[in-house]
């Protein structure tokens, strides 16, 4: 069978991860239930590129049980929970993705998954999508669509989408109300957290805590380290974003301050170079340094290996540096995503929404195949409130409706005070 991964002898232990997170994801069940008979994808090929955790496998089998054939590689060379890969290829899913791929191993993944002539793409990060672009766009002119989950990669498509350079439709699956304000900040906020304390169990009560970034995962990281009971340090660059930081109860000063004065920091701006070799030899000694963003480059980590004398890993995913200073400094997860590489990633319970709206999308692709036009589409209002709705449900929480004189008073013009 095509694919590749580490060891099929993990399958087992797979298997039950998988299982976990489906019975946390009743979203994803109640659509796999409702479009399993139907197979609304039959005739669909999509090529994925995103992270291979357990909930990804839901995702994956919700899309196959909707009629679908798959070729499946992870979206970051160390995000790959290899016993969810060897179950999903057990069960005969084409994937290219093991824990600890190399640059040229993580690319030919990719390539590989392009062979199948997908009909659709599901991206996190656009590799997959660039790729089509660069290297076959003969095979792109032939997708119908794709999906992005992650801000970096959705800003970068509406770049190419403005510029006329995208070869076929793309949906924002990231810019849905039911993605970003809550698996952006909840799931990400207590991911990282999670991937710190499991690299280096350290007490984060009274810690000087860096989050460079206040978008949506930059204030999830900043309100569990808060939680936590450290003192939140947010840098930034956008005027707008600093004041929200600060009128939200948190200190805000530019990253040259904040590295004389903090003890854990996390970048999660999508922009690189946020950390370079000017704040690492103004850091305490002792600083951890790690990244939430979805590319590594926000660290410089040139930077910090040329001032580096010595290294060794002390613990998992965390490498201890140090410099030529007589100064230590760690860094975890090499910089990755730390809430995959040193931890499980989000919870399943917030991923059952930004899957939901990712087979969502694909089923809208799939059925208004040849009617978009080659630019970057929102998920629609009416989707978002959906898939919000449906999780309300699978919670047992009830909601007001408004009433038919209130909706005529929503849209009147004509009242006054």
């Amino acid at each position: 069978m095509e694919g590749k991964i580490k060891d099929i002898g993990l399958a087992e232990t797979g298997q039950k991860k998988i299982e976990w997170a489906q019975e946390r994801m009743p979203v994803m069940q109640a659509l796999r239930e409702k479009y399993s008979k139907s197979k609304p994808l039959k005739g669909a090929r999509i090529s994925g590129c995103l992270h291979v955790t357990k909930e990804t496998a839901v995702l994956i089998e919700t899309l196959v049980a909707a009629g679908a054939e798959v070729a499946w590689s992870g979206c970051n060379p160390l995000s790959t929970q290899d016993e969810v890969a060897a179950a999903l290829y057990k069960k005969g899913i084409p994937i290219w993705a093991w824990h600890g791929m190399n640059t040229e191993e993580f690319y030919w993944a990719i390539e590989k998954t392009i062979e199948q002539k997908p009909t659709m793409t599901l991206d996190d990060g656009a590799d997959l999508i660039f790729t089509l672009h660069n290297k076959f766009p003969e095979v792109a002119k032939q997708v119908f669509g794709g999906s992005e989950e992650t801000t970096t990669g959705v800003h970068r498509l509406r770049a190419m989408g403005k510029d006329g350079a995208l070869l076929y439709p793309v949906i924002a699956v990231n810019d849905a109300e039911t993605k970003w304000d809550f698996d952006n900040i909840y799931g990400t906020g207590q991911s990282s957290i999670d991937g710190i304390l499991r690299a280096t169990n350290i007490l984060m009560a009274g810690k000087n805590f860096v989050v460079a970034g206040y978008g949506h995962c930059g204030k999830g990281a900043a309100m569990r380290a808060s939680g936590q009971g450290s003192n939140v340090i947010i840098t930034e660059v956008k005027p707008t974003a600093a004041l929200k930081a600060k009128l939200d109860g948190y200190r805000v000063m530019p990253m040259d301050k904040a590295a004389t004065v903090g003890d854990v920091f996390i970048t999660a701006t999508g922009m690189k170079d946020v950390i370079v070799k000017r704040h690492f030899k103004n850091m305490k000694s002792g600083a951890i340094v790690c990244n939430t963003g979805h590319y590594d480059c926000e660290l410089n980590l040139e930077d910090l290996n040329e001032l580096t004398q010595e290294k060794k890993e002390v613990r998992p995913n965390c490498m201890q540096h140090k410099l030529s200073t007589d100064k230590t400094i760690y860094l975890l997860g090499e910089g990755r995503l730390v809430n995959l590489v040193a931890a499980e990633g989000h919870p399943s319970e917030v991923m059952d929404m930004s899957f939901a709206n990712q087979f969502l999308s694909m089923l809208r692709i799939f059925q208004s195949q040849g009617e978009m036009d080659n630019t970057v589409y929102d998920i629609s209002e009416e989707q978002d409130q959906q898939v919000a709705e449906l999780k309300l449900k699978t919670m047992g929480i009830e909601i007001d409706d408004l009433t038919p004189e209130q909706l005529k008073y929503k849209n009147a013009y004509n009242e006054g005070t």
